[in-house]
């Protein structure tokens, strides 16, 4: 058996396809969204600065931002932070949130298949892939804990599958 070269062997390059797919550190993010109700969706826990679908709809605009940049586009950064918080804090339907989630996923799922690409740099950017690629996966972390620490809050925890079962 040989050993691998090039890009795909590169530990870096596991490392963040771990964090984009794996993440063996905390639940999956399609189990962190999982059976997500609407009602629970738009629940504040009392001193929470967000709700999950609000969270949710930040992972989306930086999901589909940093997705624009590796396909080549050249997105508008935003003036203002409050621009990457593009969800109400209840969604208007269990319909549009369950879209909201496929489509947050669908999009994890685009973007992960960049990680070849990973030394390569980004047209527009001083950046490269990889960079880009380590920015979402740390950036995802973090607000998934978050959703699962709110759903927690809401009563809305374990999903169906249990969360983390180890």
């Amino acid at each position: 058996m040989s050993t691998p070269t090039g890009p795909a062997a590169d530990p870096a390059v596991k490392a963040i396809r771990v964090a984009l797919e794996e993440v063996p550190a905390h639940v999956r993010p399609e189990v962190a969204l999982e059976a997500l109700g609407s009602e629970a969706a738009g629940r504040r826990p009392d001193g929470a600065p967000y709700t999950v679908h609000q969270l949710l709809g930040h992972l989306i605009y930086w999901l589909d931002f940093t997705l624009a940049q590796l396909r080549g586009e050249e997105p508008r950064e935003p003036a203002h932070a409050e621009e990457g918080w593009p969800f109400p804090p209840a969604p208007p339907s269990q319909e549009e949130l369950d879209g909201a989630v496929a489509h947050f996923l669908a999009t994890l799922g685009e973007v992960g298949r960049y990680l070849p690409r990973w030394q390569e740099p980004v047209r527009g950017s001083r950046r490269s892939v990889g960079e880009l690629l380590t920015d979402i996966a740390i950036h995802n972390s973090y607000h998934l804990g978050q959703i699962v620490l709110l759903r927690r809050q809401v009563g809305d925890w374990p999903p169906p599958s249990g969360g983390a079962t180890w």
